[in-house]
């Protein structure tokens, strides 16, 4: 039932091609329009990069956070998640699976590219995708309890907003800090391990949070 969700979801994003091609518009025109605000002095962009490349992912993955839910939740299939006797927090996590696949994956492709404008050398390219790569799932999963905190009520993805920006705060500290850390010759591995520690405090306790919230949300 999980790869089932999971497929399931995959080819209704495939359906609605234009929101995935949103997000990834988002993070390009974000990222890229820094450099030509900022001007080509190389030490500065080196600097400012990975906060930005981390600063535009975040708000790109937020905004599909609101129909993770709400198309099931208008055409009655997420009751029917709720009343069957699979595990909810199992098919939670196929879905936050299939968010991760559609908007985090083509970030992590993107952003070695758009690093280069930056000019950041090719271990810091590196160290940038392994964050992404570490930090995007966490968004997704932190982000499914937002939108199913929020689920039918007006104004929602505004509350989202509210809900899981204090979330990913840690998330992006660390990810931009691995990046600088990297930059400055000390290292990465101790922010990409809490990454890693993130990734799976994530794994194991927002699915079940996020079933709860969908719950509390339809009753």
């Amino acid at each position: 039932m999980f790869f089932q969700i999971t497929r399931r979801d995959l080819l209704l994003a495939m359906r609605r091609r234009a929101d995935v091609l949103t997000t990834l518009f988002f993070f390009v025109i974000v990222v890229s329009l820094f450099p030509l605000g900022v001007g080509p002095e190389m030490n500065m962009l080196r600097t400012m990069a990975p906060g930005v490349v981390w600063v535009a992912a975040l708000l790109a993955s937020m905004l599909s956070l609101g129909r993770m839910f709400s198309s099931d939740h208008v055409d009655g299939t997420l009751e029917q998640m709720l009343l069957s006797p699979q595990s909810l927090p199992l098919l939670v996590l196929g879905k936050s699976l299939a968010h991760w696949l559609v908007t985090g994956v083509p970030l992590v492709l993107m952003a070695p590219v758009l690093g280069i404008q930056y000019d950041l050398p090719a271990d810091s390219l590196l160290v940038l995708t392994i964050s992404l790569l570490l930090g995007t799932p966490v968004l997704s999963l932190i982000g499914a309890i937002g939108a199913a905190l929020t689920l039918g009520l007006r104004g929602g993805g505004v509350l989202v907003s509210l809900l899981v920006l204090p979330l990913y705060i840690p998330v992006l500290i660390f990810g931009a800090g691995a990046v600088e850390a990297s930059a400055a010759g000390l290292g990465a591995g101790a922010h990409l391990s809490l990454l890693g520690a993130f990734l799976l405090a994530s794994v194991v306790l927002a699915p079940w949070t996020t079933a709860v919230s969908l719950r509390i949300s339809m009753e």
